[in-house]
């Protein structure tokens, strides 16, 4: 609830593990965990990357008769009215079907109606064959409680999609992930995916809410070790377990984001970049 300038929120990552094809019994696991989440006080639920369909499709045929549209999909339904029903604000990965066209995407859902869809920017191996890249930006969401974008798996390995949340005005990356190992990861450290997430947490001024899946699906592992990330860049839940299903929740007040683009006197996230210099190498 926000209360002059403070926007204080309980979020909540559900780290859980879907199988391919079983989208019925996914969503009802969903609802499952959606509901805990709701009972320990969260507020702003946030859930894997294709956590109703699974992951690893066998072909772009068992893809599209997993997807479904974001304006009158089942799952979409059983989401909103479960947001409706618990008053909460619902992140969560879908595979959506635009025509003949599929995308890795993310609905967000509020309490009183479905605020938008974001479609993941930057495809990971085999997505290529199922998906095409996004080609909605990075939009920026108002809820009551503040402002959230979106990001997915992969595309947080890219420094433009935090800035571009942050430049749009988010408190909050909320991140559906299936995170998987990384090539050369040295025992002891943590996983690169956690430290991307803290690294653009810090260096945008952005809380970071990523939930990622477990389990071993077709010969596929996956990482697990979803996490929230305050606006320094520090783990303020997780990460979670690499194998055990979690319900990460942080209570997190998102009007520290943009006070802690702020890091001193001088210094600003945001203000002290040099556009003026990056185009003038090419970058960007």
């Amino acid at each position: 609830m926000s209360t002059g300038n403070e926007s204080r929120v309980s979020i909540a990552c559900i780290q859980m593990q879907p199988e391919v094809g079983a989208k019925s019994r996914n969503v009802a696991h969903a609802t499952e965990l959606i509901s805990e989440a709701h009972a320990r006080g969260a507020r702003l639920i946030v859930l894997p990357e294709l956590c109703n369909s699974g992951y690893v499709f066998e072909s772009r045929e068992e893809a599209f008769a997993l997807s479904e549209t974001l304006a009158d999909g089942a799952t979409i339904r059983a989401w909103a009215a479960l947001a409706a029903r618990l008053d909460v604000t619902i992140v969560a990965g879908y595979a959506e079907r635009d025509g003949d066209l599929l995308y890795n995407a993310a609905a967000i859902i509020g309490p009183q109606q479905v605020l938008g869809n974001y479609r993941k920017l930057h495809l990971w191996g085999d997505e290529n064959l199922f998906f095409e890249r996004g080609n909605l930006g990075v939009p920026v969401f108002h809820t009551p409680f503040g402002r959230i974008a979106c990001a997915i798996c992969y595309d947080i390995w890219f420094p433009e999609v935090f800035r571009l949340a942050a430049n749009g005005g988010a408190d909050v990356l909320c991140v559906p992930t299936n995170w998987v190992p990384m090539p050369a990861q040295p025992a002891g450290l943590p996983v690169m995916a956690n430290l991307l997430a803290m690294t653009g947490a810090h260096s945008n001024g952005l809380y970071v809410a990523a939930a990622d899946r477990v389990g071993n699906e077709r010969g596929q592992p996956f990482l697990g070790c979803s996490v929230i990330v305050d606006a320094h860049g520090w783990p303020v839940a997780g990460p979670a377990s690499a194998t055990d299903e979690a319900i990460l929740v942080a209570d997190v007040n998102l009007a520290d984001a943009r006070r802690h683009r702020q890091l001193n006197a001088f210094n600003h996230v945001l203000r002290d970049r040099r556009p003026d210099v990056y185009r003038s190498v090419g970058v960007g």
